[in-house]
């Protein structure tokens, strides 16, 4: 089976920047991983979600939509995607020309994994008159399953683009479906994953927050279940959340109820706006609450050294079979021509 794979440049690997010892604490390392760059003409995408540190030596920063076209569109022959498993799968499916790195493997996604794509293809095949929409949160095996990808912050659109007579999977995450059935007014068969950090936030420990900060505004991701999403002024992608921010004065007050690292770029357009991140629900905890259990471990995996250490070592990288990028892509580009 042909696997879309990027030769090595041997030229690239020989500069004197890839034999800097990583341990070496002289080393000035977001420097080196500029240089680097410059070297492989390489682009160093980030989530939202990312350490600061990573998203501060980032090239372009965003949520899985503005990835998405940033990865089609990029004339870099090097992609370092610093986000999690599916959405370097994902550049790699709108790129597969170029060599797509992720600094660490394991950083997975627990929505992702609560849609195996055994399981998912036995779903739609026992609906077999459904058009499929998945959420990008799945894998590149989920995706070529599928008619549309969507992302939240076009997954009303991406409904809205079918027919209202025409029945609709959408998976893998019901909490992001519910909501998008409340915005639309259309009934879908949902498959029943979550995000185990979203699904954590508790509507209760965020009342309480509002009554301590009557005039703060509560940012809401929509993968967070219906009572929660109900208390939010402000429900949307992480883009949507970060746009709010934006376009009011310095100086709110907002309770973001997603995952935190999305408040340094608030900071960064906003800087005199106070954060309160909302505390997520944990059964058995002394109070009930959590105020680090919100911070995503997948994505935290990627660290800035790890960042440097697969751009000098050329991998991890995401290698696909061709026809599975042919199956997975069309769905992809379905949905980056609606919006």
């Amino acid at each position: 089976m042909k696997s879309y794979q990027s030769e090595e440049r041997s030229d690239v690997l020989t500069h004197p920047i890839f034999l800097r010892p990583q341990e070496d604490s002289d080393v000035n390392i977001g420097q080196a991983i500029d240089d680097l760059k410059d070297k492989m003409n390489a682009t160093v995408m980030a989530h939202y979600y990312q350490d600061i540190e990573v998203q501060d030596v980032a090239d372009f920063i965003g949520d899985s939509l503005q990835l998405a076209r940033y990865a089609a569109e990029s004339k870099a022959d090097v992609i370092v995607f610093c986000g999690v498993h599916f959405m370097a799968e994902s550049a790699k499916i709108l790129a597969p020309e170029k060599l797509v790195l992720l600094p660490d493997m394991d950083a997975g996604c627990s929505l992702a994994d609560s849609a195996p794509a055994d399981e998912f293809e036995k779903f739609v095949r026992a609906n077999p008159d459904h058009t499929v929409v998945t959420y990008v949160n799945s894998s590149a095996a989920v995706k070529a399953l599928s008619d549309f990808c969507c992302t939240s912050s076009n997954a009303v659109e991406v409904i809205n683009s079918i027919p209202v007579d025409q029945p609709i999977i959408f998976g893998p995450d019901r909490f992001l479906g519910d909501w998008v059935e409340r915005e639309t007014g259309r009934k879908m068969l949902l498959w029943q994953g979550s995000c185990e950090i979203h699904e954590l936030f508790s509507e209760q420990k965020i009342a309480q927050l509002q009554e301590e900060y009557p005039n703060a505004v509560t940012l809401v991701h929509p993968e967070c279940p219906e009572a929660v999403r109900a208390i939010g002024d402000v429900v949307g992608s992480t883009k949507k959340l970060l746009d709010a921010v934006k376009i009011a004065e310095d100086g709110r007050e907002y309770i973001v109820v997603t995952e935190p690292g999305i408040i340094h770029q608030m900071k960064q357009v906003k800087p005199n706006s106070k954060y309160i991140m909302a505390p997520a629900e944990v059964s058995g905890s002394d109070q009930g609450a959590c105020t680090s259990c919100n911070t995503c471990p997948h994505m935290r995996l990627n660290t800035l050294q790890k960042l440097y250490k697969c751009m000098v070592n050329r991998e991890p990288s995401i290698n696909l079979d061709y026809s599975l990028i042919e199956r997975a892509r069309l769905p992809i580009e379905r949905m980056l021509a609606i919006g």
